[in-house]
């Protein structure tokens, strides 16, 4: 499978609060951004697809990506994804064949 590029996940962050929500959070600063999650496909330079990611902001994508001391748990990420992929089903960017919007 081809990794997934899209502007539109990409700019559907602007105006989001952040759903990693660490501690030291900006929640809704206006630094949030789509910050790629680990998953195999990702290493020095080289991002994961955009669907494999959440919204977050300066001080939480710093954690993520380890420019920020910080505890991040692998249960942050995944809540972190399912409440940001939620958002993309409501806002019509993700879909889901054979169901009905």
């Amino acid at each position: 499978m081809s990794r997934i590029v899209s502007k539109k996940l990409r700019d559907s962050a602007r105006g989001q609060s952040c759903t990693l929500r660490l501690p030291g959070c900006g929640f809704d600063d206006g630094t949030v951004v789509l910050a790629h999650l680990p998953c195999g496909q990702k290493g020095m330079g080289m991002k994961g697809p955009d669907q494999i990611a959440c919204f977050a902001c300066d001080h939480c994508h710093s954690v993520l990506d380890g420019r920020r001391k910080g505890e991040i748990t692998e249960g942050d990420m995944l809540r972190a994804l399912a409440e940001t992929q939620l958002i993309w089903l409501r806002d019509g960017l993700l879909t889901v064949k054979g169901v009905a919007a």
